[in-house]
């Protein structure tokens, strides 16, 4: 588990997709960093966006899953809403919904975390010889 608190303005998203990509890599997940980067960088901006205060960046990688929460003190859980296609805002969500393997909210003592979840491995590295051996 890794977890850091980010301060309450936009220069934590950059700072949240900076550790994103030291901790997956120190871990190993090198194919997962892209991804985990963007949503990352999603669900922070939505956090400072909708919340307040200090936000909470936290990663676990246990069963073969790396999980990513997000928790701001805002007890509002979100909801996916259909956005326009002129829109320039409201994605955030849909993209986590269609680029992770799932996710959802939670309410916490502070307010709420919303979290995702990516396999472990690659999918390429799944289907690789290797690891099916490894596997049996």
């Amino acid at each position: 588990m890794a977890s850091w608190w980010l301060s309450p303005d936009l220069s934590s998203v950059r700072g949240a997709r900076r550790l994103t990509r030291e901790k997956l890599a120190d871990w190993g997940f090198d194919e997962q960093v892209e991804v985990a980067e963007l949503l990352v960088s999603e669900l922070v901006a939505n956090a400072l966006d909708h919340a307040y205060g200090q936000v909470r960046l936290s990663f676990f990688a246990e069963d073969g899953l790396l999980r990513c929460e997000v928790e701001d003190a805002n007890p509002e859980l979100p909801t996916m809403r259909t956005v326009d296609v002129d829109a320039e805002r409201g994605r955030g969500l849909f993209l986590v919904d269609v680029l992770s393997g799932s996710w959802g909210s939670v309410h916490t003592r502070r307010g709420k975390a919303i979290w995702f979840e990516l396999p472990a491995f690659a999918h390429a590295e799944a289907d690789s010889p290797d690891a099916l051996a490894v596997a049996a």
